[in-house]
């Protein structure tokens, strides 16, 4: 049984593409390859915990940059080794209540701003493309969390392009 792969040379078909484009990313940081706690990496877990706490409540960041300042600023590559959970999970153990998953408030966000732009400049035609694609992205990505309850399951995003053809 031979096996047919849709791009050529086969090793191409093995990094993940984009969803609407037909293009595979390379540019991003390497994971650590180790899940074993480095060497290096001194802090203890209460210290780690209330960082975590204190850059969520005094700095208002996210908890993608807070694992990237624990990452650049700290020498701490990944937090799930050394206390057994992610930072999302130590701030929802803390009373920190996040209403939608940070990836689909950022797509959101993103597309409340293209519909402003697009009041302005409505013959924008390709910024109307990339909306319908981010929209899509949206649905896709509710549905998933719909199904692991991390949104309330009548959670709609109502699209402009929709509404506006």
């Amino acid at each position: 049984m031979s096996v047919t792969f849709r791009c050529r040379p086969p090793e191409r078909c093995l990094s993940m593409a984009r969803m609407h484009a037909h293009t595979r990313g390379k540019s991003h940081s390497t994971r650590p390859t180790s899940k074993s706690v480095p060497t290096w990496v001194n802090t203890s877990h209460s210290d780690l915990i209330s960082n975590i706490i204190k850059m969520y409540k005094e700095d208002s960041l996210t908890a993608s940059q807070i694992g990237i300042i624990l990452r650049d600023e700290y020498g701490i590559p990944l937090v799930k080794p050394i206390l057994g959970k992610t930072i999302t999970d130590v701030l929802r153990e803390n009373g920190v209540k996040q209403d939608m998953p940070e990836d689909l408030d950022r797509l959101v966000k993103k597309a409340l701003g293209l519909q402003r732009h697009l009041r302005t400049h409505n013959s924008d035609r390709r910024n109307v493309r990339s909306l319908e694609l981010i929209e899509s992205k949206i649905h896709r990505l509710s549905r998933y969390y719909k199904k692991r309850d991390n949104i309330d399951k009548n959670w709609k995003y109502a699209a402009v392009i929709a509404q506006a053809q």
